[in-house]
């Protein structure tokens, strides 16, 4: 393994030690980067699902569907499915603006599918499709955040889009951590001690993000718990913003998803009882469609004042974009038993899913070896969230060169191996603990070399700074 001195601390950008791998050839002690940092699936290797492809194509160019070949490329159910979504844009113009809240036809489908997931019924006049999740949820802070004393309920550790977005509109996060001990547990006592402790110094809390399954912990809620969560937001009066973008990626046979309009409804919740968001998105799943920037959010328990408020804040963009939109119907809508894709449709799912859940099984397991790093079950989601227990001196070592401890172990390693993590402290965690959070998206066949690099880091790093 190389000294730590072997590449400038000013030059551990991966892009540019990819580059310098490219154009210098045997320089760095890695012939290449390997990006465990980010949600990005097909920048990693992972294929796009050929009947959402398909249907795009046709979209995007229907004098295809006139071409008596076409019948040859492309399947039946993509061609009929391209024609019906087709029919639904005026003049087949997918360059042109739509509707604000995104075309009704879409919309109509997108709610098809959430009643039939849920078994509730769902309204196209409350979705509102967006371009991924993230500018809907910054669209809820634009509105729920009036001042510095309004805040929001917020996991830690918590995907950092909320608290950017918290501080970015001038509100107060009020954190509430997760149990590690219980495998990323939510503790509605700890909800109620945070929220009456902001509440003491005059914060006005306003909502409570959920994240399930969990960003970066990689766990599902129990169904219970979510009973729970839905009380506690009732009783206390508060928006139940509820991201539920990796709500296909669960890979225990113990856990399932449930969203939280089904857990509200079941509980005999109405329209009127409680103020709810649901954010889905096309960048997750096993579609993994992150540059098509494609979602929703579907808004329920909302007057109708503050809906048109809410739309309002939508059409300053005019609207999202229309590949985008069309994705976002056909994850929620995806062929079906007796369509002519449906096999392999189901085949490429299955095939995606059923890797990455022996890929995070394979991560967590070679976390667990090593003297440390203690790891929890990756439930779902995209990631693994291991706690790294760091020597003083390291920790010592750290506090020298300016960095975070977590931080400055990354760094070591994307310098020692080419591997890219993100540091916990980017997440936030309990004060004291120190974490990394490393994604399962590698193909399959690059984990060994992540797992084997990582371990000769990870011995050499702990002899380096042993108490």
């Amino acid at each position: 393994m190389a000294p730590a001195s072997s590449v400038a601390v000013e030059n551990l950008n991966p892009k540019r030690l990819q580059q310098q791998l490219q154009t210098q050839p045997g320089s760095l002690p890695f012939d290449q980067i390997l990006f465990c940092n980010i949600g990005n699936p097909q920048s990693l290797g992972q294929q796009p699902v050929t009947f959402f492809r398909e249907v795009l194509a046709l979209c995007d160019h229907p004098c295809l569907l006139e071409k008596e070949e076409t019948k040859s490329l492309f399947s039946a159910d993509a061609i009929s499915r391209a024609k019906q979504i087709l029919a639904t844009i005026p003049g087949r113009a997918t360059g042109a603006y739509s509707h604000s809240q995104g075309i009704k036809g879409l919309r109509d489908a997108i709610a098809a599918g959430i009643t039939s997931r849920d078994g509730f019924p769902a309204n196209a006049d409350d979705i509102f499709i967006t371009d991924g999740a993230s500018p809907g949820v910054h669209m809820m802070m634009q509105l729920l955040i009036r001042n510095e004393k309004d805040g929001i309920l917020c996991p830690i550790p918590q995907y950092p889009l909320y608290s950017a977005s918290i501080a970015l509109h001038g509100g107060a996060l009020v954190p509430y951590y997760l149990d590690e001990k219980t495998g990323w547990g939510l503790e509605i006592s700890d909800l109620k001690k945070q929220l009456e402790d902001a509440r003491s110094k005059g914060i006005d809390v306003r909502a409570l993000v959920v994240i399930n399954p969990g960003n970066p912990t990689g766990q599902v809620l129990a169904e219970d718990n979510q009973y729970d969560i839905v009380k506690f937001c009732k009783n206390e009066g508060l928006v139940l913003l509820a991201d539920e973008v990796y709500q296909e990626n669960i890979y225990v046979d113990n856990k399932k998803f449930n969203s939280f309009k089904k857990i509200a409804r079941s509980m005999g919740y109405g329209e009127d009882d409680l103020p709810l968001v649901s954010f889905q998105s096309v960048s997750k799943g096993y579609y993994g469609e992150c540059g098509k920037r494609g979602g929703y959010m579907e808004i329920t328990g909302f007057s109708a004042p503050v809906r048109e408020q809410i739309y309002k804040v939508a059409s300053v963009n005019l609207c999202s974009n229309i590949t985008g939109q069309i994705l976002a119907s056909l994850v929620m809508n995806p062929p079906k038993v007796g369509d002519e894709s449906y096999a392999s449709y189901k085949a490429e799912k299955d095939a995606i899913l059923q890797s990455l859940a022996r890929r995070a099984k394979a991560l967590e397991d070679a976390f667990n070896k090593l003297e440390g790093i203690s790891c929890n079950k990756a439930e779902g989601a995209m990631y693994l969230f291991p706690q790294i227990h760091l020597p003083q001196k390291a920790i010592e070592a750290a506090k020298a060169a300016e960095k975070a401890p977590d931080a400055f172990y990354a760094l070591r390693l994307l310098e020692s191996t080419g591997i890219v993590v993100v540091p916990g402290s980017g997440f936030g965690q309990v004060p004291g603990t120190w974490h990394i959070r490393c994604t399962i998206l590698p193909q399959e066949d690059k984990i060994p070399a992540v797992i084997t690099r990582f371990k000769a880091f990870h011995e050499a790093f702990m002899a380096e700074y042993r108490d």
